[in-house]
C-alpha cells in the first residue's frame, strides 16, 4: 500500500514539473514573440516620423488589432501584453514629438475613440459616455482608456496622421486628404500595418497655383 501511494505521489509529482516547465517554455516564447514584434513595430514609427512630421498641434489616430497581430481573425483573441507593448512605443512617439493619440475602439462602439480630456478640448470635441472594454471596444482601446491620464471618448475626429495595425479602418478619421506612407516593415506580428498622412485639399480650375513662386506674385 505504502508502495503504491509512493508511486502515486511521484508520479504527481513529475506531473507538476511538466507543467510548470510547459508554461514556462510557453511564457518564454511569449516574451520572445513580443520583443519581435516590439522591434517591427520601432522600424515602422521611425520610418513613419522621417516622412511625417509630428507635432502637438497634431492628432495621430491609432487603430490595432491585437488578435490580428498575434494571428488571430479581428475581435476574436485580444491580448493586453501586446496591447501593452504597442501602447508603450506609441506613448514614447507622444513623449518625442507632443503629438497627441487617439486610439480607435472597434465596431461595436463605432469606432469611436479613446483620447485625452486635454486634446478634447483644446480641438472642442463632444464627449461621449463609454467604457470600452475588451469585448465592446477591444483590447487595445480598452488598454489606453486604464493609462491615459484623463481618458474621455468622442465618436469623431478629423486626425492629421495614422496608423492601422491590423487593418482596423482608421479612414473614418482622418482629414481630407489622406496620403499613403509606405514603410520597409509591413506587419507588427501577423498584423498588417496601413499608414497615412493628410494634406489639405488642392481647389480652384486650370489657373489656380499652389506653390508661391516669384512669376506667380505679379499682376
Amino acid at each position: 500500500m505504502e508502495t503504491v501511494l509512493g508511486r502515486l505521489q511521484h508520479t504527481k509529482r513529475n506531473k507538476n514539473v511538466i507543467h510548470k516547465s510547459t508554461i514556462n517554455k510557453a511564457s518564454e516564447r511569449v516574451s520572445f514573440l513580443i520583443e519581435q514584434w516590439k522591434k517591427e513595430l520601432d522600424t515602422i514609427i521611425n520610418e513613419f516620423s522621417e516622412q511625417v512630421p509630428l507635432n502637438g498641434r497634431l492628432i495621430l489616430v491609432v487603430g490595432c488589432s491585437t488578435s490580428e497581430v498575434a494571428g488571430k481573425r479581428i475581435g476574436t483573441a485580444g491580448t493586453e501584453q501586446v496591447a501593452d507593448m504597442i501602447f508603450a512605443r506609441m506613448d514614447k512617439l507622444r513623449k518625442d514629438t507632443g503629438v497627441a493619440l487617439a486610439f480607435q475602439c472597434c465596431e461595436h462602439l463605432n469606432r469611436a475613440l479613446v483620447i485625452e480630456r486635454e486634446t478634447a478640448e483644446a480641438k472642442n470635441l463632444d464627449e461621449v459616455t463609454v467604457i470600452p472594454h475588451r469585448t465592446a471596444g477591444g483590447a487595445m482601446a480598452t488598454y489606453a482608456y486604464e493609462h491615459f491620464h484623463d481618458p474621455v471618448m468622442v465618436e469623431f475626429i478629423k486626425a492629421d496622421a495614422g496608423i492601422d495595425i491590423g487593418d482596423t479602418l482608421i479612414g473614418m478619421h482622418l482629414k481630407h486628404v489622406a496620403v499613403p506612407i509606405r514603410t520597409s516593415q509591413k506587419s507588427v506580428g501577423n498584423a498588417h500595418v496601413t499608414m497615412a498622412k493628410t494634406r489639405p485639399k488642392l481647389i480652384g480650375g486650370a489657373r489656380a497655383i499652389y506653390e508661391r513662386k516669384p512669376e506667380n506674385e505679379s499682376c
